[in-house]
């Protein structure tokens, strides 16, 4: 199957050099964007797998687009790649919905990887990433959020980048029950994907850096 993509970045150079790393093998660069609103508008008419998507971009930036995106049209990926790993930044992308946050210095061929994962429904994160997501202090919360052993487990195990499958071998469930678990996870994080029960689970100390 080929994955079709779309790049978003506002320097003309890095979106020459992305397109030549997804020129073909399996892959279909159809549009380009060099703002928020015109990747929003080249998003929703060409209706790719993926959007790679710089974060600091000019009229609107990147959190705004993921999340405008994951409202209108939720079956678009959209995986970040970015200079910036801030919790400032990680975080407003992660929790708007983003498949994942890679840095622009990912090799060509993890990076290749990556948008196959997003494809797929998958979460992806750079290793820098995560750490600054492992780092952050809990949030006091006024209600906490109760997770039972086995959705813990599944969380711990999606957030070193698990697939349902991969979790099912592991837990010895079938990946029915995975779905089941990650649902009420989402209902209990208030989240609705992946990427987002990660980046909350981090935020409210459910997730910690041991």
């Amino acid at each position: 199957m080929t994955i079709r993509l779309i790049i978003v970045d506002d320097h003309p150079v890095v979106r020459d050099g992305l397109r030549g790393i997804f020129a073909g093998d399996g892959f279909e660069v159809v549009g380009e964007a060099a703002d928020g609103p015109e990747a929003l508008a080249v998003a929703l008419r060409t209706l790719p797998d993926v959007v790679l998507l710089d974060l600091r971009m000019p009229l609107m930036g990147g959190a705004e687009v993921i999340r405008r995106l994951r409202s209108d049209r939720p079956e678009i990926r959209v995986l970040v790649l970015t200079t910036f790993f801030d919790d400032v930044d990680v975080v407003p992308a992660l929790a708007a919905g983003a498949a994942g946050y890679l840095l622009k210095d990912t090799p060509r061929a993890e990076l290749r990887q990556a948008v196959r994962a997003a494809a797929r429904g998958e979460t992806v994160l750079s290793p820098a990433v995560a750490g600054v997501l492992a780092e952050r202090p809990a949030v006091p919360e006024t209600a906490p959020r109760v997770l039972s052993p086995r959705e813990s487990e599944v969380l711990a195990l999606i957030a070193r980048g698990a697939t349902n499958r991969e979790v099912a071998a592991q837990l010895f469930i079938t990946e029915a029950t995975v779905k089941t678990h990650l649902i009420h996870l989402f209902a209990k994080l208030g989240v609705k994907d992946r990427a987002a029960a990660v980046a909350a689970a981090y935020e409210s100390g459910l997730l910690g850096s041991g």
